[in-house]
């Protein structure tokens, strides 16, 4: 039976979910609350992580350690940057993630970690600095699963910061620095963890807003996150014949 995994930073990204695969808590969780339910031949677990980075990476990695997945999913609300062609209520499936605040102000501006030499993980013939790679077959056809399912999707690379964006120009600032569609918190994170443990990661976020001059009227958080937990929950559906998934 395969193990999918399934994270995200609050209950309310998360709480669909566990009504729809009748998940049951499991006992001994810690600080880290675990869900447990069995969906289309896979165990299913599902994790509050808390929100940001720090938090992200230790559920990861205790995560890793416990339970040794075939597959995590990292999910909960973005938001969108301008020119990604998504808008609120749309999906993300991140085809790379970043770590967009990670490196050095210099006096000519900010730079990248490989201007200091100090990658964030080295090992098996690869030095990474900001960028995460991610299964780009596991996300193609998550993708190519929306679209069937009629879900309004796009892939692109994610931006994880540790300061949400909530002005355009801020927006513009970061894209300058790497291309991508989605900003969110932890993403690169949980993205990190599994590359370091050679577990593939999927990531697909609902979007709550753009990244613009912040205004609390034009957000949706609940249509973004109940969106891409319709999405999961068909997803997890077919988890026992998921390609690479054994």
């Amino acid at each position: 039976m395969s193990r999918i995994i399934v994270t995200a930073s609050t209950r309310m990204e998360l709480s669909e979910l566990l009504i729809a695969t009748s998940a049951a808590a499991l006992p001994g969780g810690g600080h880290l609350p675990v869900h447990r339910a069995e969906k289309g031949g896979a165990e299913l677990l599902f994790a509050q992580t808390g929100i940001g980075k720090v938090n992200a990476a230790a559920a990861a990695t205790l995560l890793c350690e416990r339970y040794a997945p075939d597959l995590i999913i990292n999910t909960g609300c973005g938001g969108a940057f301008a020119g990604s062609g998504l808008a609120v209520g749309d999906l993300a499936v991140a085809d790379s993630e970043c770590l967009a605040d990670e490196g050095v102000q210099t006096p000519s501006g900010w730079r990248g970690l490989d201007l200091i030499g100090l990658p964030v993980y080295e090992g098996r013939g690869e030095r990474l600095f900001n960028r995460i790679p991610l299964d780009q077959e596991v996300a193609r056809r998550a993708l190519d699963r929306a679209a069937a399912g009629g879900f309004k999707a796009v892939m692109g690379p994610f931006l994880t910061v540790s300061t949400c964006s909530g002005t355009a120009r801020r927006g513009e600032e970061l894209l300058r620095r790497f291309p991508g569609v989605c900003e969110n918190m932890e993403g690169a994170a949980v993205a990190q963890v599994a590359f370091m443990y050679g577990v593939p990661c999927l990531e697909v976020r609902g979007i709550s807003n753009m990244v613009e001059d912040r205004d609390l009227s034009r957000w949706d958080l609940k249509r973004a996150v109940g969106e891409v937990q319709r999405f999961l929950a068909v997803y997890l559906e077919q988890a026992a014949v998921l390609p690479g998934i054994h």
